[in-house]
């Protein structure tokens, strides 16, 4: 069976643009969260948000600025970060063997509710010509594709917060099966906008910006009063062995593991054994035993019902071994679609600097988690490998494995 390893990566977080700043934030403990205000006259409150820096002048061009959404913008940005340290030209590569796939939750959202705003809000209401292009689940996948001249497989997923793992699991599953030679997988959201927010605060799971806001995200404390949104992008290169041997790329770590299943159960509460097969098939897939994971970064929301299932379903799959364990949620928030790919990410650095991202935020641990609090977690001698967690509304789960070369 063909290797898959990862060549680049490429970030847009409300931690850091770029590799190393955000790793400086998860290891410091840099957050990301803010208050935003609402409109309490419509029902919205103050919220706490995560949202990435993002000046439109970045990008290549004024025209492509003004016919992409923001949701497009920060994907263009982490995927060219992500093939520059690639090293991956289009001379480099060939067109037809090189594709994407990548991950939204809810596509061009800006450009729904300003569309949406417009309609019904004016006597006369002048709809951008561009809303469809801007607004639609693939438009980030389409333009990826588009800028750098990537012709073989695309595909766009949208599985809520699972969707950037899955675009990742499914990439390694047809680079494995032949169907192209690299592929850029990964995924992004940007929903911080005022109708998006007020939908998430009528669910009744967003944090209180209260006492201090940049510590509102509380993955598996007892304290937790539920997830902070955020705004991200983060694009992974993904080549066959052979294809990155033949152009003399330097690998950064070998994808190993998928293990994707749906709960079939609710479209929002948690089940145990799906996230239980979901992790045991990421394992057998890489053909790794539980004790080669040294860290965990988990799916970590900070909600009432979703940290205790995952405790529990860690503590099924690892035993009375649960690796050292933490929720990067705390610092740049639940950033829906681009999750399994932002924290995936953190997970192939944290292999690279043999070093756990601690769970910032959480002072007293739920029963059952084996938290790497700042200052407590060491990386365990022997392990090679991530396990990084997806669990999506909808009831899907994914997991993914990456391991050290």
């Amino acid at each position: 069976m063909e290797r898959v390893f990862i060549t680049g990566m490429g970030v847009r977080s409300a931690v850091g643009n770029g590799l190393d700043a955000f790793w400086r934030s998860l290891m410091g403990g840099r957050s990301g969260v803010g208050r935003f205000e609402g409109d309490a006259g419509r029902g919205l409150q103050p919220y706490a948000a995560a949202a990435a820096d993002l000046d439109p002048a970045e990008m290549p061009s004024k025209l492509l600025a003004n016919r992409t959404d923001r949701v497009t913008q920060l994907s263009l940005l982490a995927v060219g970060q992500a093939l520059r340290q690639a090293e991956s030209s289009p001379e480099g590569r060939v067109p037809e063997r090189s594709g994407v796939y990548w991950g939204t939750g809810a596509g061009g959202a800006g450009s729904t509710e300003s569309a949406y705003r417009e309609y019904y809000g004016a006597a006369a209401p002048r709809i951008p010509p561009l809303t469809v292009v801007m607004s639609m689940v693939n438009a980030a996948a389409g333009q990826i594709s588009i800028e750098h001249a990537l012709r073989g497989p695309l595909l766009a997923f949208s599985n809520a917060c699972a969707s950037a793992g899955q675009a990742i699991g499914e990439a390694l599953f047809a680079l494995r099966a032949g169907r192209a030679d690299l592929l850029v997988a990964g995924g992004a959201d940007a929903i911080l906008y005022p109708g998006w927010v007020r939908a998430w605060q009528a669910l009744g799971v967003l944090a209180p910006p209260d006492g201090e806001v940049a510590h509102a995200c509380k993955p598996f404390d007892a304290r937790r009063a539920g997830l902070v949104l955020g705004e991200a992008a983060a694009a992974l290169v993904l080549e066959t062995e052979q294809h990155a041997r033949r152009r003399g790329a330097r690998p950064l770590a070998e994808l190993v593991g998928y293990g994707v299943n749906a709960d079939a159960q609710h479209l929002s509460k948690p089940d145990l054994g799906g996230q239980v097969r979901a992790m045991q098939a990421a394992l057998g897939d890489g053909g790794l035993r539980p004790d080669a994971i040294g860290y965990v970064n988990a799916h970590g929301t900070a909600t009432a019902t979703g940290d205790p299932v995952e405790v529990a379903s860690l503590q099924e799959v690892f035993g009375g071994a649960v690796p050292w364990t933490s929720s990067t949620k705390a610092l740049h928030g639940h950033t829906m679609g681009a999750s399994g790919a932002l924290e995936l990410v953190a997970g192939v650095l944290a292999l690279q600097h043999r070093e756990i991202p601690p769970q910032w935020h959480t002072e007293q641990p739920i029963a059952g988690a084996r938290l790497a609090l700042p200052g407590a977690a060491a990386w365990p001698s022997g392990a090679d490998a991530v396990l990084s967690n997806s669990f999506a509304f909808g009831g899907c789960n994914v997991s993914l494995v990456v391991r050290a070369l």
